[in-house]
C-alpha cells in the first residue's frame, strides 16, 4: 500500500474492482451526481470528509456549509488535500477539484462561496466518505 503523501497509481480496472459504478463514473470518468442525491448534502455532524478512493482526508466538517445547489459544499479544503485544472467542458469554464493523492475527480470550485475564503467546493458526495468525531 502506497505511503499516505504518496500519489496512488491504479489501472481502470483496478478502481472498477475497488468503486461503486457511481464512485468510477465521478472519480475516475469526471462524472456529476445527479443533484441533491448525496446524503453528505445533509450532514451536519461534526468529522472529517475524505476520498472515496483512496481514503485521503480532504475537508473538515467546520468548513461545510448549505450552498442550495444540492451538493456538498464547503468553503476551504484541507492543507495540501486537492490540486485544481481548468474544466473547459460543456461549453463552459470552471475550475475542477481533485483528490492530490490519487486524482479522483471531486467537483468543482466556484468564486461564490461565504467568507473567509470566497470560495465554494460544490463537491460530489459519491466522492467523498463521512467519519464522525468521536466526540459526538
Amino acid at each position: 500500500m502506497a505511503e499516505p503523501d504518496t500519489p496512488l497509481m491504479k489501472t481502470d480496472e483496478e478502481w472498477r474492482q475497488q468503486l461503486t459504478p457511481a464512485q468510477f463514473e465521478v472519480l475516475r470518468q469526471h462524472g456529476t451526481e445527479r443533484r441533491g442525491s448525496s446524503p453528505l448534502n445533509y450532514e451536519k455532524r461534526t468529522g472529517l470528509f475524505s476520498c472515496a478512493g483512496c481514503g485521503a482526508p480532504l475537508f473538515a466538517s467546520d468548513t461545510k456549509f448549505e450552498s442550495g445547489t444540492g451538493w456538498p459544499s464547503f468553503w476551504a479544503p484541507i492543507d495540501g488535500a486537492i490540486e485544481t485544472t481548468v474544466d473547459r467542458s460543456h461549453f463552459m469554464t470552471r475550475v475542477e477539484v481533485h483528490c492530490t493523492r490519487c486524482g479522483g475527480h471531486l467537483g468543482h470550485v466556484f468564486p461564490d462561496g461565504p467568507a473567509p475564503t470566497g470560495q465554494r467546493y460544490c463537491m460530489n458526495g459519491v466522492a467523498m466518505s463521512f467519519a464522525p468525531s468521536d466526540a459526538q
